[in-house]
């Protein structure tokens, strides 16, 4: 196995079993860190502190997590105990009636959530700055650089030494931009591979699933396994894996054939920084014995992109209307940023027919993608084009929601790997093997087949081993330690 972080959360419930730090105690350094950081980083929201302190008290349950500090992304994961602005000042201070599946199942890992971490309104676009937090989520690898997006403030968090895992999700890269952003590990499984319910069936026409940021592929392995599984009711299931999460990283998988892409897919350039990553990442896998070879998918992702902006388009517009709805007034001035506004509006301009072609799009493009796994096992690219973007460069308060897609300097130009996945429903990971010379985060991207997260989590354990990343940590935090 690999030389963990000593700190990570399989680490840390072990230390909680053997008594040699109680729940409560790691909680106090969990909020001691909080106090410490969020001044800097605004990743930290809604904490629940009384709440955390009577489950502990009550008994937590025996999971693989007893005992270890979590948080939870301010954006799905509904759950009585934890109230929720979802990004946006129209949603804020929601509280919820019921608990969703997927909460339930990483409470019954025994982790003790405390709180929420910030995304930006409606999880659109690869940062975090929500006006409803008063101020952008920073990296802490540089407070000038943004964390990402959607799951910035979980990337934070983790980064910083908060906790040592959080919950994040994923509709077109916004668990693998953190985790690249930030210098961590993120992996986003086969499409329905965990529960929607009871709140929705599929989020983003089923481009969007949950997800973890870690430092540790095990951690992420274990809470995976933790939520895996469809819920009473799901429309549809993911393929059943051949063997758990947990089980694929105890072994090295076969001696895979890669696709080396080192341009965008559509074969655009990208940053140096970015291109050396792949090419060193290329000679680890070549040096474990892979086959690693230049191509990249034949796939029409530009109109892909054009398809996922109606459908996120749709899905913007579906909270906001059910929202003001249910509030029986229309959208007021402050309730929503740009973005989302423009969104709106744009979603407004589309018929039922062309939603649905989209949708049809996105399947079409699933079938292309899947084809371009007849003669490789993996593809390997950069996950974003581009080191971690300063603060303020995608900001939502904006009013032109298609161009901030797919414009020339859109999100699609910054980070055009992620969402291909999300719209093919293959599993992909960001996997952190390097950093620039400047200190910033670059994330390595991995693909599997469909269904084949086995595989595909199988070898980012095994580049865990070659190239160890635990040893990485930002100043701030090091600064912390040494204090």
């Amino acid at each position: 196995m690999a030389q963990h972080d000593q700190e990570d959360a399989t680490f840390l419930a072990q230390q909680v079993a053997s008594g040699a730090v109680s729940p409560d105690e790691l909680l106090d350094a969990a909020l001691a860190r909080v106090a410490a950081f969020n001044p800097q980083l605004n990743a930290v929201v809604l904490l629940q502190e009384e709440t955390a302190r009577q489950a502990i008290k009550a008994g937590l349950p025996d999971g693989p997590f007893k005992g270890v500090p979590f948080l939870m992304k301010d954006l799905g994961a509904e759950a009585k105990d934890f109230p929720s602005h979802s990004g946006s000042n129209l949603l804020k201070d929601t509280r919820y009636s019921y608990d969703s599946a997927i909460y339930e199942r990483m409470k019954s890992t025994g982790v003790v959530t405390f709180g929420r971490t910030t995304s930006p309104e409606g999880g659109i676009g690869p940062v975090t700055e929500a006006s409803v937090y008063g101020a952008p989520t920073r990296n802490p690898w540089s407070l000038s650089n943004t964390s990402g997006g959607s799951s910035g403030g979980s990337g934070a968090a983790v980064a910083a030494g908060i906790v040592p895992m959080a919950h994040g999700s994923d509709g077109g890269g916004s668990v693998r931009i953190p985790a690249s952003s930030c210098g961590l590990f993120g992996f986003k499984a086969t499409r329905a591979r965990f529960p929607d319910g009871p709140a929705s069936g599929e989020g983003w026409g089923g481009m969007a699933i949950d997800g973890f940021l870690s430092h540790s592929v095990r951690d992420n392995a274990a809470m995976m396994d933790a939520c895996a599984g469809p819920d009473a009711g799901a429309p549809y299931a993911a393929p059943a894996m051949e063997m758990t999460y947990a089980k694929a990283i105890t072994r090295p998988p076969r001696r895979l054939r890669i696709a080396l892409c080192d341009t965008t897919f559509t074969g655009a350039p990208i940053d140096p920084a970015c291109k050396a990553a792949v090419a060193k990442t290329a000679k680890i896998l070549e040096g474990l014995g892979h086959h690693v070879s230049p191509g990249r998918p034949d796939a029409d992702h530009e109109g892909m992109m054009h398809a996922w902006t109606k459908i996120v388009a749709c899905g913007t517009a579906l909270w906001i209307e059910n929202t003001v709805k249910a509030k029986g007034r229309a959208v007021q001035q402050g309730d929503v940023q740009g973005i989302a506004r423009s969104a709106l509006a744009f979603a407004q301009g589309i018929s039922g027919a062309a939603y649905l072609g989209a949708v049809n799009k996105i399947h079409a493009y699933g079938r292309e993608m899947a084809a371009a796994f007849n003669d490789v096992d993996i593809i390997l690219s950069a996950t974003l084009a581009e080191p971690p973007a300063l603060v303020g460069r995608f900001t939502h308060d904006r009013d032109d929601y298609e161009n901030y897609r797919i414009g020339p300097d859109g999100v699609f130009a910054y980070s055009p790997f992620c969402a291909a996945f999300n719209a093919s429903g293959q599993p992909a990971a960001s996997v952190p093997l390097h950093w620039t010379d400047d200190g910033l985060p670059v994330g390595i991207h991995l693909a599997a087949p469909y269904g084949d997260d086995a595989t595909l989590i199988a070898l980012c354990a095994e580049l865990e081993q070659a190239a160890p990343w635990a040893q990485h940590r930002p100043k701030m935090l090091t600064d912390f330690l040494a204090s």
